[in-house]
């Protein structure tokens, strides 16, 4: 089993892996070309390919939209129990948790092609569906859900699919927020969120699209090109309370935002990710206000630059194309 270990200068988790990739059969991380529509596990009639299902949205007529299956590599098992415990001045915790994929579509389409607002609304109550089960894991705290669209973004096969990571601690990025949130609510009495929200409405430079429920903008310290984020309009700390009407919503406004991106960028790579409240907290972490203080949203991030020595070194990002610009671009692009 692999272990998640806590460096204490950081305080950020690592998965330290002993089979992820190093121990993958051959062939098994392939190239996105045509020829994965002979071998691709998640087209259907390849599902004998997978391991068993776990949930699928099941069309009348047998077949299926949605497919939930358990990661044939998964970083982190269901199976024993946490077992944390000290190493000296270190902190270890089994690698305990759930590592599932999403197929999103039974169709082997590239990512931005996903067919329409109705599919992702489809493949969002998965995500829904999903995580309230894994709520019920006392084991587990966090449950992030993520995707990678092309090589460059980290994905191993071309048919749209994301990810879920169940895990026994927070990340250290969510605990950023989730700290940054009961601070300003301790000073203000107000969600750092809704605030941001009513200032971008009122300015509407970084703001290009909208809906009844949501808002898509580019933040205003956007740490990489044309990073898009989507937030419900009406304060809620998490996604899982989602109601199917405002999810049929985010379903349509996801789809136009990516078709929106791959229009004004030629279908760059990217990753998104779902931040929510977490399943539970430490008790040592005292955080009464989270259904007051924390907002569930989308992070959209286009692979067009990349990473380097600096801000591996200082935290900072360096983004070259300003937020106020990407926000015009893209309300240019969508449809």
């Amino acid at each position: 089993m692999n272990d998640l270990r806590k460096d204490p200068v950081s305080g950020r988790w690592v998965i330290i892996t002993r089979d992820y990739l190093l121990k993958r059969p051959e062939g098994e991380i392939q190239t996105f070309h045509e020829n994965q529509l002979k071998t691709c596990p998640f087209c259907p009639g390849h599902e004998a390919m997978t391991p068993n299902e776990i949930w699928r949205w099941a069309n009348p007529d047998g077949s299926w939209s949605v497919r939930v299956i358990p990661n044939k590599f998964p970083l982190l098992r269901i199976e024993g129990s946490p077992d944390r415990r000290g190493e000296g001045l270190f902190d270890h915790i089994a690698g305990i948790g759930a590592h599932e994929i999403i197929v999103e579509t039974p169709e082997h389409l590239p990512q931005y092609e996903l067919e329409d607002g109705e599919q992702m609304f489809r493949v969002l109550s998965a995500y829904k569906i999903r995580l309230q089960d894994l709520k019920n894991d006392i084991r587990l705290r966090y449950g992030l859900i993520f995707k990678n669209v092309g090589g460059e973004a980290g994905a191993q096969l071309a048919h749209p699919h994301a990810q879920l990571i169940a895990m026994p601690v927070i990340p250290m990025n969510v605990k950023v927020e989730l700290v940054n949130c009961k601070k300003y609510y301790e000073l203000k009495e107000r969600c750092l969120f809704c605030d941001i929200i009513s200032e971008e409405l009122d300015k509407g430079k970084r703001i290009f699209a909208e809906t009844e429920y949501y808002v898509a903008w580019a933040p205003y310290a956007s740490r990489f090109p044309f990073e898009t984020w989507i937030i419900p309009k009406d304060h809620s700390s998490c996604f899982t309370c989602t109601e199917e009407n405002s999810l049929k919503d985010l379903g349509a406004l996801l789809h136009r935002v990516l078709m929106g991106l791959s229009r004004a960028l030629e279908s760059p790579p990217f990753n998104y990710v779902l931040h929510t409240r977490p399943f539970s907290l430490s008790p040592r972490y005292k955080q009464t206000t989270i259904d007051e203080d924390f907002h569930w949203h989308i992070e959209i991030m286009p692979r067009l630059t990349k990473i380097a020595g600096f801000e591996w070194g200082s935290g900072f990002y360096i983004n070259p194309t300003q937020p106020e610009e990407a926000a015009h671009v893209l309300r240019e692009a969508m449809i």
